[in-house]
């Protein structure tokens, strides 16, 4: 979102995050910006189970739980590490002001939190129509058409059946069997356990 180096120059500093490591959590209130440097985070709902609602997966490059720092809000998702890397985190004052001065990163942060809500939209809308192989068919195709958790080389998909049943709600015996029919039907492709669209 960011370049890093204009962050640091913000007063921004790296914070090292192992995997499985809670940067934030829900209901918490927020005083940081945070970008992905390295590594991957996911931004997820937990119930009191521990079952897991995984909204997005963040890459390098990317902000995360940005929704309070422009509606003094608590975050609405937890963010947790999905593998070892570093995050940058900037003061929620000093990215105001960031803002202030630089409106084409303000406008880059409208454009993104549109896209986030109308990806919801699209989600809820799948979700809803109770019918795993529609949901699973949308979702990657959505996914791949932004260029977002595929391979650009080979179209192999980088995410985890367990985690697509995260993001769909969906049990991830569900997932793995609808995947299943799928590829039977040719819709996708399963070579030892790795799936391609």
């Amino acid at each position: 979102m960011i370049d890093s180096n204009l962050l640091i120059a913000w007063g921004a500093a790296y914070k090292k995050v192992s995997a499985g490591e809670l940067i934030f959590r829900e209901g918490a209130s927020a005083n940081f910006y945070y970008q992905v440097d390295s590594g991957k985070i996911k931004w997820v709902n937990v119930n009191d189970d521990g079952t897991e609602f995984i909204h997005h997966i963040v890459n390098e490059g990317e902000a995360f739980g940005e929704l309070p720092l422009f509606d003094n809000g608590v975050y609405a998702a937890s963010a947790i590490a999905e593998t070892g890397g570093y995050v940058l985190r900037l003061h929620k004052n000093s990215f105001h002001q960031l803002l202030k001065e630089n409106p084409e990163i303000h406008f880059a942060f409208t454009k993104l939190i549109v896209e986030r809500l109308r990806y919801k939209f699209f989600l809820t809308r799948e979700v809803a129509s109770h019918n795993p192989e529609q949901t699973i068919t949308s979702v990657l195709g959505e996914l791949k058409k932004n260029k977002n958790h595929f391979c650009p080389d080979c179209s192999q998909l980088k995410l985890t059946r367990q985690q697509l049943a995260d993001m769909t709600g969906m049990r991830v015996e569900t997932v793995i069997r609808t995947m299943r029919n799928m590829s039977e039907k040719g819709l996708i492709s399963i070579k030892r356990g790795k799936v391609f669209c």
